[in-house]
């Protein structure tokens, strides 16, 4: 079985673990050696004991909060898995018909003439200038 030597509040322990969870021993050590500075700082050097069980109240009070949050959290998602649900229970709207005008073939091939001597017209004029 590993051991590490974590630093908490200035003070060293070495602490064992199973195997390959060396890291997040490191990283939990690192988050109660945070709220021990906080201590440190605020009343200054005190009991290791009182200083480690302050520590692990103030990480506790944090996780509470924030175990809070995740149930309110959840409560929210639950809350909106079942208007999904129920919207995706509803039938599928009609589709909207969309009518479109058609134009008429008449108005077509008289824009079509329209054109055709428009552009008869500029060739003449071309022609003139040219």
């Amino acid at each position: 079985m590993p051991h590490v030597e974590v630093n908490i509040g200035g003070r060293s322990f070495e602490v064992a673990c199973q195997e390959g969870e060396e890291h997040y021993l490191q990283s939990a050590a690192a988050m109660l050696n945070t709220e021990a500075a906080h201590l440190s700082e605020q009343i200054g050097r005190m009991p290791e004991a009182r200083m480690l069980l302050m520590a692990g109240l103030m990480l506790a009070d944090k996780t509470a909060g924030l175990e809070e949050k995740l149930k309110a959290s959840d409560a929210k998602m639950g809350s909106l898995l079942a208007r999904l649900d129920t919207l995706e229970s509803q039938p599928k709207p009609e589709p909207e018909k969309v009518e479109v005008p058609v134009v008429p073939d008449e108005v077509v091939d008289t824009l079509a003439e329209i054109a055709a001597r428009a552009e008869a017209l500029a060739d003449d004029v071309e022609t003139k200038q040219g």
